[in-house]
This record gives structure tokens, C-alpha cells and sequence, in this order.
């Protein structure tokens, strides 16, 4: 019910905002701006997305299916399953969603965007079966969602190549603050939805593989602070593709030892690609154009302006306010956000406070109403319950460790 109020409200937002410009300003066009915003929409969810999508769904679906006959995706829930089946205790712990998930995830911490949406769709698909009602979001669901919207990733790759681009001093110095704000973003999503769905965190088990992965992460980024931005984005590329074609070709390895008829067995889990796109993308134009429409009508600009006045009334220092419009668009649109951070960093360089907090938003989370439509979407849940809210409560959890993180690394 939340998203379909959320909806409505996108539209109905623009159109008074629209309407108080045509009568009070004068504004003829901003009809015109909005109706053309509204086709564009359509179109790049349909033409830049979906489509582009399908390619992908197609292998990584294919691929994935080989690894399930080849034991692959049982192995990597038996070595997960303690820790899962505590997050998780709807899915048993050698169910195959256990091994997607933590190939998302994997995944997702390590840049591979193309990959890890496959991934996360699969395994949507995998919760989708356990689910006893199919049109409302399970607690497993839910929980994995909210995870994957805060936007864990060890190396904000996308967010320094631009900031090179723009001329940055030091392209790599928001590296260590991006990754810090991501991760609490995701513990704190993830104990926020423990305590709803009231699973006990307090144990030995959930306890150590944080205190193990908190521990990694801390290891890499020892690693790799300091060092030049060249050698960074080397380390990332390789390691992070070099990953993705070791876990390919240990599939179809593991599938010649198991006998599986390999490219039948592709084939089968590939023509799920496609029917998979072609379901989510309803979800996706109508949540693009509603954002699109909200963005267009200048809904967004206002209330920016407004929190810059609250803010100011009460005292503090309201230098962040200047990037708080990337920290708005982020959970709506990802290009959205990123269009705001380079329009930000133009403005005020790459190097000002402002340049460089821009830089932690966009790396500290990812897009909640794009990941809500595009995986709910792709096994017809109508019904997000408690997903939408807790997936915005990370956001700002996020945006609240970023301006922490910026002022305290950079002001």
C-alpha cells in the first residue's frame, strides 16, 4: 500500500507545483516540460534499461542455472547457511537463495552492477517460491531488499572516474569515507529490519561474520588507502573481473564433472532472461515516469529550498544543504543523482566540500524505488509492507553518515 500512495503522490505533488507555476509565475511551458519528461521517461526505462537488461538476464540466468546442476549454488549456501539462516530464518539453510544472495552481494560490493542484478533477480525469484502469499512481500524478501538498497561496495569506482574527469586533486580521497558510510548504512538497514521482524541478532553466529566481514573490509581498506587512484582502479578491475571469470569458468568446470549437459542446461536457464525483462518493465516506466514527472515539475527544487531554510533557522552550519539535491534523487534515480553530483562538482569544484560530499552520497547508497520496482516487480508483488519505509530509513541513515563523514574528513 505504501508504494501505491508514494506513487500517486509523485504525480499529484507535480501537478499542484505545476499549477501554482502557471498561475503565480506565469510559467506557459512547464506543462509542455513535463509531458515530454513524462514520453522520456517512458522511453529510457524501456530503450536505456529493460532492453540493455535482457542481454544480460539472459547469460548471467543461463549461467546461473548451470551452477545449480553443477552444485555450485548448494556449496556456497552450506558454507553461508549459518549466518543466512539466522537473517533468513524463512529460507532453509541449503536452500539455493542463499548462494544467489551471496552472489549479489559479492557482486554488488565489488562493482559488477551487470552482474549482480542478475543475481539478485534469481534469487528475488528463489524467496518468490517460498513465499505463501505471492502478491506481499515475505520477511526474507524484505530484509534482502533493504540489504541490497543500502548499497554495500568496497570501491566506489564510478564515483572516482568521474571525479578524474572533473579534475579532481585526488580523485580517490572520498574512497575511504564512501565505503565507511555504505557500511553502516547496510548494518544499521539490517538491524533496523532484525528488530521488525523480530530476529535475534545477539548471537555468536550473526556476531562473528560481522565482526569477520567488518574485519576484511577494514583489512582492504588498509590495503588501499594511500595509494594512487590509477592503482586502485587496477586493483578493482582486476580483482573484480578476474572474480566474476573464475566463478564462470568454475561452473562449467564443475558442470563436466558432474556430467551436466552444459549448453542445454544453459539454454533452459537462458530463456528465463527475457521473460524476466519483459515482466519487470510495466514497473519500471511507471515508477521512471512518476520520478521523471516529480523531477520535471521542479517539485524537487522546492523542497531543497525548504530544508535549507529549516536548517538555517536552526543555527547550524547548512554548508551541506548545497548537496542535499543528490541525497534526495538518489533513492528515486540513480542517473538522476549522478547528473546532480557532476552538475555539483562543476559548480563548486571537485575539491570544495561541497564537490566532495556529493561524491559520499552517490557511493554510500543505492536507488530504493528503482531496486523496489525492478525485483518486486519481477515476481509480481504488489504488497511491500514494511520494504519501502526501511529501505528509505537506510537511505537516511546514509545521507546522515555521509554528512558526518564529509565534515569530519573534509571541513
Amino acid at each position: 500500500m505504501a508504494l501505491n500512495y508514494i506513487w500517486v503522490a509523485f504525480f499529484v505533488i507535480a501537478f499542484l507545483v505545476a499549477l501554482a507555476k502557471l498561475i503565480f509565475l506565469g510559467d506557459t511551458e512547464i506543462f509542455k516540460v513535463i509531458v515530454e519528461g513524462l514520453f522520456d521517461s517512458s522511453k529510457v526505462a524501456v530503450m536505456d534499461i529493460a532492453l540493455p537488461l535482457a542481454g544480460v538476464m539472459t547469460f548471467f540466468l543461463g549461467l546461473l542455472n548451470i551452477g545449480e546442476k553443477a552444485g555450485a549454488i548448494n556449496l556456497l549456501a552450506r558454507v553461508i547457511g549459518p549466518f543466512f539462516n539466522k537473517l533468513f530464518p524463512e529460507v532453509p539453510k541449503d536452500h539455493p537463495a542463499n548462494g544467489q544472495m551471496i552472489m549479489n552481494f559479492s557482486a554488488n560490493m565489488l562493482g559488477l552492477d551487470n552482474a549482480a542484478t542478475p543475481f539478485g533477480l534469481k534469487a528475488m525469484a528463489s524467496l518468490q517460491e517460498l513465499n505463501p502469499s505471492k502478491d506481499t512481500a515475505s520477511n526474507a524478501q524484505i530484509m534482502f531488499l533493504v540489504l541490497h538498497t543500502s548499497g554495500l561496495q568496497i570501491i566506489p569506482l564510478s564515483v572516482m572516474a568521474q571525479r578524474a574527469i572533473l579534475g579532481a586533486t585526488d580523485p580517490s580521497d572520498i574512497f575511504i569515507p564512501c565505503v565507511i558510510g555504505t557500511y553502516v548504512t547496510t548494518v544499521v538497514a539490517m538491524i533496523a529490519v532484525g528488530i521488525k521482524q523480530r530476529i535475534d541478532l545477539l548471537n555468536s553466529t550473526v556476531l562473528g561474520w560481522l565482526g569477520g566481514i567488518t574485519t576484511l573490509i577494514a583489512l582492504a581498506l588498509w590495503f588501499l588507502a594511500g595509494r594512487p587512484k590509477e592503482e586502485i582502479e587496477t586493483i578493482s578491475k582486476v580483482f573484480g573481473n578476474g572474480l566474476l571469470l573464475t566463478i564462470i569458468v568454475a561452473f562449467l568446470l564443475g558442470a563436466i564433472r558432474k556430467k551436466v549437459p552444459i549448453f542445454e542446461t544453459f539454454i533452459e536457464g537462458a530463456k528465463g532472461g527475457f521473460e524476466t525483462t519483459v515482466k519487470i518493465i510495466p514497473y519500471l516506466v511507471g515508477m521512471l515516469v512518476a520520478i521523471g514527472v516529480f523531477r520535471n515539475a521542479g517539485a524537487m527544487d522546492y523542497l531543497v529550498g525548504g530544508l535549507k531554510y529549516l536548517f538555517a533557522l536552526t543555527g547550524m552550519n547548512t554548508d551541506f544543504t548545497d548537496a542535499l539535491p543528490v541525497a534526495l534523487m538518489k533513492p528515486l534515480s540513480a542517473s538522476g543523482a549522478r547528473a546532480l553530483m557532476i552538475d555539483a562538482m562543476k559548480q563548486f569544484g571537485p575539491d570544495s566540500f561541497v564537490g566532495r560530499l556529493v561524491c559520499i552520497f552517490q557511493g554510500s547508497a543505492d536507488t530504493t524505488f528503482y531496486i523496489v520496482a525492478l525485483y518486486f516487480g519481477s515476481v509480481g508483488i504488489r504488497n511491500s509492507r514494511h520494504a519501502i519505509p526501511y529501505g528509505l530509513f537506510a537511505d537516511l541513515v546514509g545521507v546522515i553518515a555521509g554528512i558526518a563523514l564529509g565534515y569530519f574528513f573534509f571541513h
